[in-house]
């Protein structure tokens, strides 16, 4: 048996005026999808338990076959698994995004979509400006790609506190005031001065002064969120008997990826941004299916034009997904396996009004070789709500596909 799961992050959304109240969802030309919820059962899911927040890093836990109430520790520290960062006892690791803080405020969550070569510069910058201002200092800044780092912090006395102090995330707060959420307990306030001081660091730093001049958004300041201890997963084979291969261009699944001991293909293209390789994507996913029981295909562009409120590219990412990813997988799995099941679903939502993730349920289809089609027709919010598979939550996917 073959087992395909397609994560289109954030494809899920709200009815949006501006298109007579549908959904991006409803309006993409999308045949594929519609067919894997014509010929499969489809229901709602879960992935988001409500005491946690509506991360992608919960969300893609739960779609990975493992319960976040009992292994989820932080985004920061899957990312920091995917990049091979070593950490010791005390060490907490956090996501650090590249920003634009503005008069204060929280201009750009991203910088911009500062380029991987620019930040890598300004992240070895703090780590310079930091070692050579407090001989002491126990953090160290890891660049990542494009906006999306790491910053390990060793302090074993409040090293599990550190750990679930609730720093917001910056896409959640775009154009309000950053001081408004810093406001943390005593224990953390170098960590506090750091984001702030990273300002002075960061502002007349030559890639800033060239951004300015080229009209980019410049990276002066870095945001901390997400962190957390490294957390203990027992591999996919063990508890599933599953040998997995996940394709992504975003280190946070890269980073299940190795926790759960499946293997992390490198995708040339691959950018978890509107123009990321659709095409090399679907390549590498059937010809992943050879030699692995599931393959996990994670798609970011509909999430990053969500945050973005751009409707056009997140029904152009939805369309893309169809045509060039769920198109060769499908075509695959008929003509040249025998036992085969596909899911598609989001994460989570991220709706075009709202600009972030919320919690609610997300639309899911399961083609399979050996089940019964329900009576669904097409894949969108609404017309799921009337599929055989119900309500399910997100953790036991993997349990009902193996069923």
């Amino acid at each position: 048996m073959k087992y395909v799961i397609v994560i289109e992050d954030g494809a899920s959304d709200y009815p949006i005026e501006e298109i007579d109240g549908k959904t991006p969802l409803k309006i993409a030309d999308k045949p594929v999808l519609d067919k894997i919820a014509r010929e499969g059962r489809t229901g709602l899911i879960q992935n988001v338990p409500e005491t946690l927040p509506p991360g992608s890093d919960v969300a893609n836990m739960s779609i990975f076959g493992y319960d976040p109430l009992e292994y989820y520790t932080g985004r920061g520290p899957l990312e920091a698994a995917s990049m091979g960062v070593e950490t010791k006892e005390g060490d907490v690791v956090f996501r650090c995004n590249t920003i634009t803080e503005r008069d204060g405020l929280m201009g750009s969550s991203n910088a911009g979509h500062i380029s991987s070569e620019e930040a890598a510069e300004l992240m070895e910058a703090l780590n310079e400006y930091f070692n050579d201002k407090y001989p002491d200092f126990k953090g160290k800044f890891y660049p990542g790609v494009s906006y999306r780092h790491l910053f390990v912090y060793n302090d074993k006395e409040n090293a599990e506190k550190l750990a679930k102090l609730d720093m917001v995330p910056p896409h959640d707060f775009v154009g309000e005031t950053i001081e408004d959420k810093i406001q943390f307990d005593s224990f953390a306030d170098e960590v506090k001065s750091i984001m702030l001081e990273s300002k002075e660091a960061l502002e007349n730093h030559p890639v800033n002064q060239k951004r300015i001049e080229e009209g980019k958004e410049p990276c002066n300041m870095v945001w901390f969120w997400g962190q957390g201890t490294m957390p203990d997963m027992p591999k996919m084979e063990d508890v599933y008997g599953l040998k997995g291969a996940v394709i992504t261009g975003v280190d946070l699944i890269k980073g299940l990826g190795v926790c759960s001991g499946c293997t992390n293909l490198d995708v040339p293209g691959a950018t978890a941004f509107f123009d990321t390789d659709y095409n090399a994507k679907g390549e590498y996913a059937v010809n992943a299916l050879k030699d692995n029981d599931i393959v996990f295909v994670h798609i970011e562009a509909p999430d990053e034009a969500g945050h973005a409120k751009n409707l056009e590219e997140k029904v152009k990412g939805i369309e893309s997904i169809d045509k060039f990813i769920l198109a060769p997988l499908v075509e695959a799995l008929e003509n040249e396996y025998k036992d085969f099941k596909i899911a598609v679903l989001p994460d989570h939502p991220t709706p075009i009004d709202v600009g972030t993730h919320t919690r609610d349920m997300v639309p899911i289809a399961i083609y399979s070789s050996k089940d019964e089609a329900d009576d669904v027709m097409v894949y969108d919010e609404d017309s799921v709500k009337d599929g055989a598979l119900g309500e399910l939550v997100g953790c036991n996917l993997l349990k009902l596909l193996l069923e």
